[in-house]
């Protein structure tokens, strides 16, 4: 495991996380569900996390992607 990262972090392992894994934003706690998708970013419902863009970021308080927090696989 990189030491950059919480344990349970995604940290961009996608081997981590299945296609309806809801992750947790470790600065702000916004959650990402792929069910309903991030309008600000204009994210349709049903795409996985492990499918957003290299350069999304938390539409809460603009945490990278790499320090999500998986919360349920």
């Amino acid at each position: 495991m990189n030491d950059t990262f919480f344990a349970g972090s995604y940290g961009g392992d996608n081997a981590k996380i299945g296609p309806m894994s809801r992750l947790e934003c470790k600065i702000c706690w916004h959650v990402y569900d792929p069910a309903e998708g991030d309008d600000c970013w204009q994210i349709s419902p049903g795409t996985p996390f492990a499918e957003l863009p290299a350069h999304w970021r938390c539409p809460t308080c603009d945490g990278s992607k790499q320090g999500f927090m998986v919360v349920g696989n």
